[in-house]
């Protein structure tokens, strides 16, 4: 079984306290509601009928935690009245950092690196942006490549387009374009995403 956490253990964790999660001795509130899909479980072990979402004087729950040495901890403060779970606090602690930590993964922010072109760019300039571009992908962050035409130059845009094709060409093996080259404005843009490297 768990150790049973307190106010008064070492291990309490201060933040915690400061996100609204209160546990055990810190739940001086004289009812508090009961959930949790383990209280069939709990019934059992303690020989009581307990209901789910009922409410119960908030000692008689923190006797049932101690009996079990789980813990009493706050997952609602602001409803009426809390509702409560009893449980391993430690093992709570850990599920929420990894389902935070998880959540974060999912949204982490997808950097896009710009590299910008003349229509009458030349090869060592050509194979000086390749090269970046190249690093860029392979760190992960998606690569938008331009041609600008500045002035009259539109009249050349055929001439970006080859420019742009033969730059995807450069990078086809760790990156894929999200769709061909297209005349935004007097920009001619391509974005190129990394190839998910093979296992």
């Amino acid at each position: 079984m768990a150790n049973r956490q307190n106010s008064f253990n070492p291990r309490f964790n201060r933040d915690d306290q400061d996100k609204g999660l209160r546990v055990n001795d810190q739940i001086r509130i004289p009812e508090i509601r009961l959930v949790g899909d383990n209280l069939e479980e709990i019934s059992a072990q303690l020989g009581v009928e307990i209901e789910s979402g009922a409410v119960y004087p908030t000692r008689r729950v923190r006797e049932w935690a101690e009996k079990l040495e789980l813990d009493l901890v706050e997952i609602s403060p602001n409803a009426k009245p809390p509702v409560v779970k009893i449980i391993d606090y430690n093992k709570f602690l850990y599920e929420k950092k990894k389902k935070e930590k998880e959540l974060k993964a999912k949204t982490a922010k997808t950097v896009i690196k710009e590299i910008r072109f003349g229509p009458n760019t030349d090869d060592h300039d050509f194979n000086f942006k390749v090269r970046h571009a190249k690093s860029f992908l392979e760190e992960g962050s998606k690569v938008k490549a331009y041609v600008q035409f500045r002035g009259r130059a539109i009249v050349f845009k055929d001439r970006g387009e080859l420019l742009l094709l033969r730059f995807l060409k450069e990078l086809e093996e760790i990156g894929a374009p999200e769709a061909l080259p297209k005349l935004e404005g007097r920009r001619m843009i391509v974005v190129i995403s990394p190839k998910k490297k093979k296992k």
